[in-house]
């Protein structure tokens, strides 16, 4: 793998844009995919040449009025912005940079503290640090439900669990392609990208769009084989006192089907879960 990031990033989303998408005309045939070179730097406001030495990897600290420029010639959104910036190194030091995978009793006991919606507590890999027994109940089509970019491409259960796969897909590596920009030497990022690279065509060809995404709130569709499909909301939340978890919640709209169909979930589970009685 190389390691020019920065470049890498500037290619992929310099490819990923139509020269009417930034309201310039098109002229020639056109031998790249996407914008020139020489456009971005028009758009940018700086010199064709200097553009080209920093997606080539030849100059790798641009100033941040520099990266402001490309932000904006790019159509960056906030997360690709910030992802920029930190390839760049011209931001401060991202204070969950170092990450631990711990998981605190009393964030064991917040997330045993949710029986009646799945919670989990993971890492900026997307690897499972805990969960609870309804989360479990949830993912028990997987084995094991242990990362959930795993899950998603490698697991032969993924593409019918979740019903809208494509969104999910996409989340998952711009999840994945932030916490490459935050930690870009975590060597389990690259043990997972590699991984998953070589097991899945789909990834491989995401990954190249170097689309960043955080994880903040959004809804997911799934279809569980014991009690069909489920719409779940989930909120984000980093856990300040462990630097890189981050505690995930999904919720059923309440007396929704979906709710129903979780509460029935959890009542499965507990039927299976739970120990036989003892012969007297």
């Amino acid at each position: 793998m190389t390691d020019n990031h920065l470049g890498e990033f500037l290619r992929a989303r310099r490819a990923a844009l139509q020269p009417t998408d930034v309201g310039m005309p098109s002229h020639g045939t056109r031998r790249v995919a996407g914008l020139r070179r020489e456009e971005v730097a028009v758009l940018a406001g700086m010199n064709a040449d200097y553009y080209t030495r920093l997606e080539q990897g030849r100059d790798r600290h641009p100033s941040a009025q520099v990266l402001d420029a490309l932000g904006r010639a790019l159509r960056l959104d906030p997360d690709a912005r910030a992802h920029l910036y930190r390839l760049a190194g011209t931001v401060p030091v991202d204070r969950f940079a170092t990450t631990t995978d711990q998981v605190s009793a009393a964030l064991r006991q917040v997330v045993d503290g949710h029986p009646g919606a799945p919670t989990l507590v993971i890492n900026r890999t997307l690897d499972v640090l805990a969960s609870n027994a309804i989360a479990d109940a949830l993912h028990a089509p997987f084995d094991p439900a242990d990362n959930l970019a795993r899950m998603a491409f490698i697991d032969p259960a993924g593409p019918q669990f979740y019903t809208r796969w494509d969104s999910t897909a996409r989340a998952t590596v711009g999840h994945l392609r932030q916490a490459a920009g935050r930690d870009p030497n975590n060597p389990r990022l690259w043990e997972l990208v590699g991984l998953l690279t070589e097991h899945s065509a789909d990834f491989a060809r995401l990954w190249n769009t170097h689309t960043v995404r955080g994880k903040t709130q959004d809804n997911k569709h799934f279809h569980h084989p014991d009690v069909g499909p489920l719409t779940l909301g989930y909120q984000v939340f980093d856990v300040a006192d462990a630097p890189g978890q981050q505690l995930v919640i999904y919720q059923a709209e309440p007396g929704s089907p979906s709710a129903q169909a979780l509460a029935l979930l959890g009542s499965v589970h507990a039927t299976r879960t739970s120990p036989p009685p003892e012969r007297t």
